[in-house]
């Protein structure tokens, strides 16, 4: 999958982004953090993205900054936030703003954002808390924690798109990867995920 973009901004606005790479133009969604960052049209941008497939379409979703994208993938890991729900929290709330959230339990500042309703707020809470909290000691310890976090959930999340293409129901997919890399650890590559959840069915 694609997981950054390196080329010449095209195009923006609040919402999106079109790099051009070599007479092909990109069309990314993009946050509000990242709009507000993007350099001038015609200039060089580089982004780390994020692709959705489902069975009408693909969208490409782009981050400046690597540590935005990483959260992105938590928050679109927790059942009942998809990438159109995930990039609304991250354009209304910034990254620290939503981890202190989370790590702090305040369910009601997650819950503020539009299309985040009290059982899923409490879920992002409930899935994200020890994670993130596991983070922020170990970015305390001088350990990065964005690399690994990033391949890791990227994996998952990929794996998990690709699988639900398929016809598997979103949360027997999700179960069926959580016991994948709890048998097998969590360095498997997307293909690996996908191979080994369509042998156990």
């Amino acid at each position: 999958m694609i997981a950054y973009i390196d080329g010449k901004l095209a195009y923006k606005d609040h919402a999106l982004a079109i790099l051009d790479v070599q007479g092909i133009g990109y069309e990314i969604r993009i946050s509000l953090a990242t709009y507000s960052k993007l350099p001038a049209e015609g200039e060089k941008a580089k982004m780390f993205t994020y692709q959705h497939i489902k069975e009408d379409g693909q969208t490409l979703y782009g981050f400046l900054d690597p540590n935005e994208k990483a959260l992105f993938m938590q928050l679109i890991s927790v059942s009942g936030i998809g990438p159109g729900t995930g990039i609304v929290m991250v354009s209304s709330m910034s990254v620290g703003e939503i981890r202190q959230a989370i790590v702090q339990e305040d369910v009601r500042a997650i819950q503020s954002i539009k299309g985040v309703g009290p059982k899923t707020a409490q879920r992002v809470v409930l899935e994200l808390k020890d994670k993130l909290r596991k983070d922020e000691l170990l970015a305390k310890a001088g350990i990065d924690t964005v690399p690994l976090a990033k391949a890791h959930n990227t994996n998952r999340s990929e794996a998990l798109a690709a699988l639900v293409t398929l016809g598997f129901a979103r949360a027997a997919a999700e179960k069926n990867l959580d016991q994948i890399q709890h048998k097998h650890g969590n360095d498997l590559s997307v293909e690996e995920l996908i191979k080994f959840a369509l042998k156990s069915h």
